[in-house]
């Protein structure tokens, strides 16, 4: 395979930011789709007939594509060219989009889901790949994923706000139909502003580690999931799970053995990337079960309103591009340990803030101080995370670091709601003969959230015990 330069031609250099605009609008719609249906699953249930189960199936078909798939898409990117996977990767969300909005049967809207979510496991890892060879110097390459990561994490909250305006002015197909211009405008304007980039040598996809690997990771997804929905020993969640780990073990001893591997394992043993990633799985599973679970608070306990518990979170928004704003100059000035360290800190205050939000209290009061510190510490985490995870990556492997990045995020996601959603419903379930259900809720929610914070604050620990003193961003792509 030839290579194909990425950086060197001066339109590529000049176009570089107007690129950055396209992919991170692309990243916001993409996640944006995680949690944009949380809201309008009663309207979708009462429209289309869902079942309690299948209802759950909107949301868990999305993750189950998403999560799975990123390793194998990411690794292809590399191998078949980064802006022609994720031009078919956003072709392919935007078309699932518009099955989803004109939906008419409980199958076509899980069906359109699934592939949504495939389409963004191909989308979201060629994008960062992109990102990641287009910017070589360390201080502009710093600025860019700030500004990635906050997009990002403003999508995760946003598609609250969004689908809560939407559901409750219009209908909940539009969360939907909205994806259709940003796909089209990103179809139509990256390939003017980004040159095709590819691996520079003749590889050959390893079809075994990409069956074993994708394997282990739906399998794994798949399990949390079911467990979140029943309970850990139950055989539809321990099966796939068991599952999981066998795959994982047969992954590893092909991986090992063969020439050209899927996921080299030196890839993988780099002690600084390896840390980041562990510390973006633990971010990722205390911020999504946050989101999901304060969504559900402040509509069954406090009362709000769709468009209202949307709204409520605008304030989150700005929070996340506040911090985005400073993560990219603490990772310059101070270094990625430090800016880590404290940006998970300030994350974890603002779960225990939040965790003491009673049915009693107003907004302004009791949910507003939490959320904007929650969010400003977000906002400071995903770059700083991002600049970590992807230490080292080069020409030959930015796909797959930006994968392996996204199926942590993914399957952080899954675990995240899957355990502190269900220890919030066994709490709440423990005290429901003592109590009337608005306490009993509220005592789940405030319970999960600071196991949560706890998680965090592990978190900081171990970042600031196994990172490595890593005080600077590295100077190139190559810097290990």
């Amino acid at each position: 395979m030839t290579p194909v330069p990425t950086t060197a031609s001066t339109n590529a250099v000049g176009h570089r930011w107007a690129a950055l605009v396209v992919l991170c609008f692309v990243q916001f719609m993409l996640v944006l789709d995680d949690n944009v249906v949380s809201v309008a699953l009663p309207s979708m249930r009462d429209d289309l007939g869902f079942s309690t189960a299948g209802l759950a199936w909107v949301v868990n078909s999305y993750f189950l594509a998403f999560g799975g798939l990123l390793l194998l898409f990411g690794r292809m990117a590399d191998l078949l060219g980064r802006r022609r996977v994720f031009l078919t990767g956003v072709a392919l969300f935007g078309a699932a989009s518009l099955v989803c909005g004109l939906a008419q049967e409980p199958w076509q809207l899980v069906a359109g889901r699934f592939v949504q979510g495939a389409g963004a496991a191909m989308a979201s890892p060629a994008a960062l790949a992109l990102i990641t060879l287009l910017f070589q110097d360390a201080e502009e390459r710093a600025r860019a994923f700030g500004i990635w990561g906050g997009i990002a994490g403003l999508g995760g909250t946003m598609g609250l706000v969004i689908s809560g305006a939407l559901t409750g002015l219009a209908s909940w197909r539009w969360i939907f139909l909205i994806n259709l211009p940003v796909a089209l405008a990103a179809v139509l304007l990256l390939p003017r502003l980004v040159p095709e980039s590819r691996a520079g040598r003749a590889i050959h996809l390893d079809v075994p580690g990409a069956v074993l690997g994708t394997g282990a990771l739906v399998s794994l997804v798949y399990g949390l999931l079911r467990a979140g929905e029943s309970n850990w020993q139950h055989m539809t969640a321990a099966g796939p799970l068991v599952l999981a780990v066998l795959l994982a073990v047969a992954f590893v001893a092909v991986e090992a053995r063969t020439a050209e591997p899927l996921v080299p394992l030196s890839f993988l043993s780099l002690r600084f990337r390896a840390v980041a990633n562990g510390s973006t799985l633990i971010f990722s599973a205390a911020m999504y079960a946050m989101a999901f679970l304060l969504m559900v608070h402040l509509q069954t306990v406090l009362g709000y309103r769709p468009l209202t518990a949307g709204l409520a979170y605008l304030p989150y928004g700005a929070g996340i591009l506040t911090g985005m704003w400073l993560s990219s100059r603490a990772v310059v000035r101070l270094g990625v340990r430090p800016a880590l360290v404290m940006s998970f800190l300030i994350t974890a205050a603002g779960l225990l803030m939040l965790s003491g939000v009673a049915p009693s209290d107003g907004y302004a009061s009791g949910v507003l101080p939490g959320m904007l510190v929650t969010s400003l510490g977000c906002g400071l985490s995903l770059p700083a995370l991002t600049v970590a995870a992807l230490t080292g990556t080069t020409e030959e492997n930015a796909g797959l670091g930006s994968a392996v990045l996204s199926s942590v995020q993914q399957v952080g996601g899954a675990v995240g709601v899957a355990v502190l959603v269900a220890l919030a419903t066994r709490r709440s379930d423990a005290l429901t003969a003592q109590h009337d259900p608005r306490h009993t809720a509220t005592e789940g929610f405030s319970f999960a959230l600071t196991v949560a914070a706890a998680l965090l604050a592990l978190g900081a620990v171990l970042i600031a015990a196994l990172l490595g003193k890593n005080h600077r961003p590295p100077d190139s792509p190559a810097h290990g």
